[in-house]
């Protein structure tokens, strides 16, 4: 299954500049997601991280990865239109490598449970074959 930039705006609430998803690669139920963030220079947290030295933020990757968590349990059809993703938890998150302007991100989340409407990924973000960032991440979905 693979999802465009378009069909990702229909399932989640967020936009530019928070639309941090453009593609899901790879959807499995029960399993994993792959979901891609192409980076350019022209993202507009490079105006103040850093100017003469642009690194994504790391916060940002973390968003990114709970972004296709989210579009997981859509997928999933678990939740439905009506509901947006809420953070409830970061766990273990590591930053290993910086992530530059022209990198493609592979934000890889693979469904460790749910539990009471929270579910729990273990996200791995990747470029060029390489872990930049790792983290266990829970959301909950809520009415709007």
């Amino acid at each position: 299954m693979e999802l465009n930039t378009l069909d990702i705006m229909k399932m989640l609430p967020h936009r530019y500049p928070f639309l941090l998803v453009d593609k899901i690669a790879e959807f499995e139920t029960g399993k994993r997601i792959v979901g891609i963030k192409n980076v350019t220079i022209n993202e507009p947290f490079f105006q103040g991280h850093f100017p003469d030295h642009p690194i994504m933020p790391g916060v940002l990757l973390l968003e990114a990865m709970a972004q296709v968590g989210g579009i997981y349990a859509i997928l999933a059809k678990e939740v439905g239109a009506d509901q947006v993703p809420y953070f409830v938890g970061i766990d273990k998150a590591k930053f290993r490598k910086p992530v530059h302007p022209g990198d493609v991100v592979q934000l890889d989340l693979e469904l460790l449970k749910v539990r009471r409407g929270i579910y729990s990924f273990k996200g791995k973000a990747i470029v060029a074959g390489k872990l930049v960032a790792e983290a266990e991440l829970k959301a909950t979905f809520v009415k709007k």
